[in-house]
């Protein structure tokens, strides 16, 4: 018996997409840097990658969870969204969680240069992948400005976030066991716990890789379409 055909249309086909975007990019060397998605001011962005990027994942743990968290959220999600008003909510939670990290971006560039550009402070060597300082700049900063300008974002976690959100908006005291946590823990206090972590880490000065404030914008874009769809709570459990 195939284990897929339990799941829901949308949520089948976004996880054999991101599985299929996975062994692609483990075959071929540099999808990451054109399926993933840039700052838009720099020059490896593309019109796509806003797109894409969700459906990258830089290791088979980062696949591995993001897509468990489809499955077990997702299908209970779209049941409740239909089809197509989940696929909707899934991408704009997705792009949602891009315009809250481009805007944290921006102002990093700002604070350095007074502006949101930095293309004219900068110079990406496209071969080697070098950044190389045009104007009088301190090795901090050009080191902030190189990582903003050629490190891709990938991954479905902005959508994983909204899903979360979602969950814990119509199900809030549905109780969640985790494998490492030994009791059952309720929906809105493991989503809401979740999200001010993310916060905290977002803000707090680490050297962290991921974009935890992208986790933030996937959540709060999937509030407020919730809100702005009217959709009501259907479980106190």
């Amino acid at each position: 018996m195939n284990p897929l055909n339990n799941l829901p249309p949308i949520a089948k086909n976004l996880l054999i997409i991101n599985i299929i975007f996975f062994v692609g990019s483990a075959i071929f060397s540099g999808s990451s840097e054109f399926f993933g998605v840039f700052y838009p001011d720099s020059p490896l962005f593309k019109v796509w990658q806003p797109i894409t990027y969700m459906f990258m994942h830089g290791s088979l743990m980062h696949i591995f969870f993001n897509m468990f968290a489809l499955v077990m959220f997702g299908s209970i999600i779209e049941q409740v969204l239909g089809n197509k008003r989940f696929l909707n909510y899934y991408l704009i939670c997705g792009l949602g969680a891009l315009v809250l990290q481009y805007g944290v971006q921006a102002i990093e560039v700002y604070q350095i240069t007074g502006t949101i550009s930095a293309r004219d402070w900068l110079e990406i060597d496209m071969y080697s992948g070098r950044t190389y300082a045009t104007r009088p700049i301190d090795r901090d900063s050009l080191e902030v400005l190189a990582s903003i300008y050629r490190t891709p974002m990938v991954g479905a976690s902005g959508a994983v976030f909204g899903l979360l959100l979602a969950f814990a908006y119509l199900y809030p005291n549905m109780p969640l066991q985790f494998l490492f946590i030994p009791v059952p823990i309720k929906a809105k206090y493991f989503v809401g716990g979740y999200i001010l972590i993310e916060i905290y880490l977002g803000f707090a000065h680490t050297t962290s890789s991921i974009a935890h404030l992208a986790h933030v914008g996937g959540a709060l874009f999937g509030f407020i379409l919730l809100k702005t769809w009217g959709i009501r709570r259907t479980n106190f459990y």
